[in-house]
């Protein structure tokens, strides 16, 4: 009997949906985001201070991977791209002023914009790519055009000073092209962001997904982002962080 693919394997790990891990990657970035406005401002050299930032800055590394994971499950899954994209974008306006008060208690910082706006380039270079993939039936010249396309949306990610900058494009790159076959699109995004050891937490959580969307509101998911930061960000006004 011939061993079974790896794919394969992985479904007897494949037990959570998208919901939940949708909140656990909520969870992992208010995590991430109060220890960094309201925690490291303050740490002054070790402690027991400083060990619960690290534990948080630990666990703050698993949002990120399913957030991309879910950018892509998202594209492939979406009724409308179109209204996926433009509510990406609307909520990255929403989000501005939020983040920059949580990242620099300001009302408007352009040298660091929020991961809204990094979700909707990463949504618009692989909306792209996969147009052109009936335009360019030869799979070589395709897979050299998307490289290209990864590229200049990259430095377009660094010009923009989005958040994740060119990281960001090419893991979705990678859950894109590996879409079916996950293993590979979670190693090689982790290989892609290795400095970011923890993160090996999130990409592997992308491995348990069962394909099921859960019960989750839409509305609730988007408006989590600008909500957090603005209450963070209020916060760190008022103790003067």
């Amino acid at each position: 009997m011939s061993p079974k693919p790896m794919e394969n394997r992985l479904k007897k790990y494949q037990i959570l949906n998208g919901a939940q891990l949708k909140y656990i990657a909520f969870l992992s970035m208010l995590l991430d985001h109060v220890n960094n406005a309201l925690l490291v401002p303050i740490l002054e050299g070790k402690g027991f201070l400083l060990q619960v930032s690290n534990l948080l800055s630990i666990l703050g590394r698993i949002a990120f991977p399913l957030f991309m994971f879910f950018l892509v499950e998202g594209f492939f899954k979406t009724k409308n791209r179109r209204k996926y994209l433009l509510n990406l974008f609307l909520f990255g306006v929403l989000s501005e002023v939020p983040f920059d008060l949580f990242t620099s208690k300001v009302f408007f910082n352009p040298n660091w914009n929020n991961m809204m706006f990094t979700l909707a380039l990463c949504l618009s270079c692989i909306w792209i790519i996969d147009s052109f993939k009936r335009k360019i039936p030869n799979r070589i010249l395709w897979y050299g055009f998307s490289l290209f396309l990864v590229g200049i949306f990259s430095i377009l990610a660094m010009f923009l000073s989005l958040d994740y900058d060119f990281h960001a494009v090419i893991v979705a790159y990678l859950f894109y092209i590996f879409y079916q076959k996950p293993l590979w699109g979670a190693g090689l995004g982790f290989l892609s962001i290795i400095k970011e050891i923890y993160s090996f937490l999130g990409f592997g959580l992308c491995l348990t997904y069962n394909g099921k969307r859960g019960k989750q509101s839409k509305w609730l998911n988007y408006a989590f982002y600008p909500v957090h930061l603005l209450i963070l960000g209020l916060l760190r006004l008022y103790f003067n962080i």
